[in-house]
């Protein structure tokens, strides 16, 4: 651990710091839990149609593009020193991670038209 510029200590983000080496590292509650927020996060925000676009696009370069965010390691620790980043790097390299991304969107997009259709009625 080093100490920030403003005080306050990061860790440092890599595969052996956080013990995460693929998704088979992190528990599968926890895999559900990360792929939850961030489908809850797009739905939110009202980003479905483009989301489920870019990640069907993007499935067959899902490793790509999860070698991409390692790359983008070093300027995104020094902002967030986040472990949930590199849960997220490993989880996106598998592509049926990538596919249950897509379903939960989709699947709490329709939840969510649901409950606003029963609070109409």
């Amino acid at each position: 651990m080093r100490q920030g510029q403003h005080g306050n200590w990061i860790q440092g983000g890599d595969p052996y710091t956080y013990g995460i080496h693929s998704a088979e590292d992190i528990p599968k509650e926890r895999r559900r839990e990360i792929i939850g927020k961030i489908a809850q996060e797009i739905v939110d925000r009202g980003m479905v149609a483009p989301a489920i676009f870019f990640l069907e696009l993007a499935k067959p370069l899902s490793f790509i593009g999860s070698q991409l965010m390692v790359m983008a390691n070093p300027m995104v620790q020094l902002i967030f020193g986040s472990k949930a980043y590199w849960e997220i790097t490993v989880l996106m390299e598998k592509r049926e991670n990538v596919e249950l991304l897509i379903q939960e969107i989709e699947r709490r997009n329709d939840e969510k038209r649901r409950n606003k259709k029963d609070t109409r009625n």
